[in-house]
């Protein structure tokens, strides 16, 4: 895989760009385009699914229109899930990695991004029917004909890796990673990115921490107090931290489309938060110390 430098430190995550999420004209897609580019998110995360499969479009023609060169950025898409549209229509949620459908797929966000190739294809959910053979058909002929340049996967164990990895590498592993929701810590799946040098991508790094208001974020609220006054930050920017100082070197996903609080985020970057704070934040979060 192309070393993880190539990629930006904080990944903008897309998923609340278009019809999902906030609903961004052409126009002010370009406008948050650019001021990613100012601050130094380079890397934009996408899934064919978003927006009920439109948002790749949106950004496409949005990225059409830019004037942005296609080397000053990286792009990431997953497939694989399959939902209920009105761009696409299916019984019953499931999964789809037959080797024609994962071609077919990549080609549909090639064509909706306005792109030649994808830096990152992830497959988005392990699916119990996956069979590695059809899978390292798929990704074999994408990279051979440039349509790729790595593969990864996404919410994937390191057992279901494993699999893969009978047949062919995986690159990356995007997962949800964050100070309330730490079990990649625990069942492997950060030793396994750590331990086979393989890119380790967090989405949802802030958690629930500003979604719920519960005995869990009252701990950190309360432990985090002296913490944003020592380092100067602020609370999204003291979480964030907390996911990077990882050695597995997470990237984290950032799904806000608010300039300022992505900016905020390429700020967190700086911050080398000590380890004693690190474990004040998670006994905080477990409730425990540490077993």
């Amino acid at each position: 895989m192309q070393k993880n430098t190539f990629y930006s430190k904080v990944i903008a995550g897309t998923m609340t760009w278009g019809s999902w999420g906030k609903g961004f004209s052409k126009s002010s897609m370009i406008e948050l385009m650019n001021h990613c580019l100012e601050i130094g998110i380079t890397t934009f995360d996408h899934a064919d699914i978003y927006g009920g499969y439109t948002t790749e479009e949106d950004f496409g023609n949005a990225f059409k229109e830019s004037g942005i060169s296609r080397e000053s950025i990286q792009l990431i898409s997953k497939c694989g899930i399959q939902i209920d549209a009105d761009a696409r229509k299916n019984e019953v949620k499931h999964y789809n990695y037959n080797a024609d459908y994962i071609i077919w797929s990549a080609e549909q966000s090639l064509q909706k991004l306005k792109t030649e190739y994808l830096d990152l294809l992830l497959l988005h959910r392990p699916s119990p029917l996956m069979n590695p053979d059809a899978i390292a058909e798929a990704i074999t002929k994408l990279k051979t004909q440039g349509k790729i340049k790595a593969f990864g996967v996404s919410n994937f164990l390191p057992s279901q890796i494993a699999l893969i990895e009978t047949v062919m590498p995986i690159e990356g592993n995007q997962v949800e990673f964050s100070l309330t929701q730490s079990d990649v810590m625990y069942d492997g799946t950060l030793d396994d990115c750590l331990g086979s040098k393989r890119m380790a991508m967090s989405y949802s790094p802030l958690g629930s921490y500003f979604r719920k208001y519960d005995k869990v974020s009252q701990r950190i609220r309360n432990a985090m107090k002296p913490m944003l006054e020592k380092y100067k930050v602020t609370e999204d920017q003291l979480l964030l931290a907390w996911v990077m100082k990882h050695p597995s070197k997470v990237f984290p996903v950032v799904g806000t489309a608010t300039k300022s609080r992505l900016s905020a985020a390429m700020e967190a970057t700086k911050i080398e938060i000590e380890k004693t704070d690190w474990f004040i934040l998670l006994e905080a979060a477990k409730g425990h110390e540490v077993a």
